[in-house]
């Protein structure tokens, strides 16, 4: 995970957007990570699907807080084809029910932040779950989606509209939103939290089973529920899809990173030891529901 980390938010891609492209490369930024999640996909022994999606970078305010200085782009401003990288292993014995991992993939396309924390660390967290998960016999289909989230429409949205008009049985969404994103002094202090964050209460019975499996199997996060007072995040997309078992793990919520949509949220500030526990505990839920248990 260390190692993807570093590739997604500092060398050689110090950014995931559309809007920046390296000099003397022909792709930008965001279509090479894209290319570099497929190829690690497929050497796993994945197929990998891509989906388009027109979308706009946010523009830069510089009146408003720092954490929230984007705004909505204008309608001369340029469009770009953000894609939807997908991979996924289909069951043996109910293919039909589809387990989703999700995570957005692109940096803030309104500034120059690595977004180590907000995404890379999801990004590769479902990374290292599609790994571990490769050769694993599934009775339910395991899709994995690489999204986009700081570039608008979130492409999210489209995902979750197209399961939906195909009339994908989804049973359970897991979204990885800055995993290991949480206050100074939480990190100071060596804290390993998870807040498993969820919108209806079929949402809050995956929270639950979050919690379960930290316990069983003795991870070692401090976890903790939170739901939300609406539909928000990538998780939300499937929620108003009526996709309803849907959570969203991530550091803290309220979101409490200082580093949050900064030049600051480097890979060095990152706690992937927090991270991968947070990984263990979503494969560990993923198996329990792909088995019934």
């Amino acid at each position: 995970m260390a190692a993807h980390l570093f590739y997604l938010s500092s060398d050689p891609l110090p950014y995931r957007k559309l809007n920046f492209t390296l000099p003397g490369h022909e792709k930008c930024t965001l279509y090479e990570a894209d290319d570099f999640l497929a190829g690690k996909l497929e050497g796993w022994g994945y197929q990998v699907q891509r989906e388009g999606v027109k979308v706009q970078a946010y523009r830069r305010d510089k009146s408003k807080p720092k954490a929230h200085q984007y705004s909505r782009p204008m309608p001369e401003d340029p469009w770009y084809t953000a894609y939807n990288v997908y991979a996924e292993k289909k069951g043996r014995s109910q293919p039909g029910e589809i387990i989703v991992v999700l995570g957005h993939k692109d940096s803030q396309s309104w500034i120059d932040s690595p977004g180590a924390n907000d995404n890379a660390i999801g990004t590769v967290g479902v990374l290292e779950i599609a790994r571990v998960l490769a050769e694993y016999p599934s009775e339910r289909t395991i899709r994995y989606l690489f999204c986009n989230e700081e570039h608008t429409p979130w492409t999210s949205v489209t995902a979750a509209q197209n399961a939906k008009s195909r009339g994908d049985k989804i049973i359970a969404v897991f979204s990885l939103d800055a995993i290991s994103g949480k206050p100074a002094e939480e990190t100071a202090a060596g804290k390993q939290p998870l807040v498993t964050a969820y919108t209806e209460p079929a949402g809050g019975r995956l929270a639950q089973l979050m919690g379960a499996v930290n316990d069983r199997f003795g991870i070692g996060l401090e976890h903790r529920i939170a739901k939300m007072p609406g539909p928000g995040g990538d998780d939300g997309s499937f929620v108003k899809a009526g996709y309803t078992a849907s959570v969203t793990n991530i550091g803290s919520f309220p979101y409490a990173d200082p580093n949050y949509h900064s030049e600051g949220d480097i890979p060095e500030r990152t706690d992937i030891p927090n991270a991968a526990k947070t990984v263990k505990a979503t494969i560990a839920a993923v198996m329990t529901l792909d088995q019934g248990r």
